[in-house]
């Protein structure tokens, strides 16, 4: 619902043929409004990809269409190989790629062509935890899914006829990661290299942090396949970031419930540098003494330390405060 149907669209325009893509429900919405910029007719079939596949089908034998189908298709499986041909120009010294693996297109193009350029090079694929349907086919396996993952552009149940022996040939390893793992990929790939990757497109990394002794001391490329993220999830995942990293914490602090204390209690905290962002006073339904009240602040630090500067400083003046941990009220 991502590449392949804004692709399929665009051209399909230049050619001046009607399109039509079929999508899951909830695609997110920059997949959707993209698509039809480029003049397709989009539909929205079932819960997931093969739901919507599943339909596509039905229309091609109703309105007697031509399917161009995302990865099970030799053709776009040999165009989805030209972006290895193009790293290894770039950089014909890499010896291991990593791609993100759905359906297997992708990664079977590219195995397919590194490989006949450069015999050696490791093919790395990487699934969502929640949708392993690529290694259980390989592995012979029943996959159990989840219901949802941030990865939803590789969130396929059922690979490709063509691809699942491709990938058995050529590819030599398919990592697991996290939903964790996929989000922090997506934030650090937009702080540090200005780049904005949707959960798929982040999956080659994610699994590159979370295996680094596999990879030490190899020369690999990452295939970021795709930018396709809503901004309500990105802004999310930045927010979950800030918390995780204790940019943005919560600390509790207990204090005596009379008028001025608060207003003491916030100047201590201005002196630490910290930016209070919200406040919220816990009275009737707390546990502490009667006649004291706890406040909750958020604040909007610079990390770890300066969160351990700022409690050391509320004790060092008197306060009861501590970290208030992520999921507790």
């Amino acid at each position: 619902a991502g590449n392949h149907a804004q692709a399929v669209a665009y051209h399909a325009r230049r050619l001046e043929i009607p399109t039509v893509v079929v999508m899951p429900r909830y695609t997110p919405n920059i997949k959707v409004e993209h698509t039809r910029a480029y003049g397709a007719e989009v539909i929205f079939a079932g819960e997931n990809f093969d739901d919507a596949a599943a339909y596509a089908l039905k229309l091609v034998n109703e309105r007697k269409l031509i399917l161009i189908h995302p990865y099970d298709d030799e053709k776009i499986i040999a165009g989805q190989g030209t972006i290895a041909l193009e790293m290894l120009i770039i950089q014909p010294e890499l010896d291991t790629m990593i791609l993100p693996v759905g359906g297997g297109g992708l990664i079977s193009g590219n195995a397919i062509a590194a490989k006949s350029i450069k015999h050696d090079i490791s093919i790395i694929g990487v699934e969502t935890e929640r949708f392993p349907s690529m290694i259980n086919a390989i592995q012979g396996k029943t996959p159990k899914f989840g219901l949802t993952t941030l990865a939803e552009g590789i969130a396929v149940k059922q690979p490709g006829q063509l691809t699942v022996p491709i990938v058995k040939q050529f590819v030599d390893e398919i990592l697991l990661v996290d939903e964790d793992s996929i989000e922090q990929a997506v934030l650090l790939l937009l702080e540090v290299e200005k780049t904005v990757a949707e959960g798929a497109g982040s999956a080659g990394l994610a699994a590159l942090l979370k295996n680094r002794e596999l990879f030490r001391d190899k020369t690999v490329g990452l295939v970021i396949s795709g930018g396709n993220i809503d901004m309500p999830v990105l802004a999310e995942i930045i927010q979950r970031g800030l918390v995780r990293t204790q940019r943005l914490c919560r600390i509790r602090v207990e204090i005596r419930d009379i008028p001025g204390m608060l207003a003491k209690l916030c100047a201590c905290i201005e002196k630490t540098g910290a930016n209070i962002q919200h406040v919220h006073h816990h009275r009737v339904f707390a546990k502490q003494t009667l006649q004291n009240v706890n406040v909750d602040f958020v604040l909007r630090t610079r990390g770890n330390e300066h969160v351990a500067e700022i409690l050391s400083s509320l004790k060092k003046a008197g306060y009861s405060a501590r970290l208030n941990s992520i999921g507790e009220r």
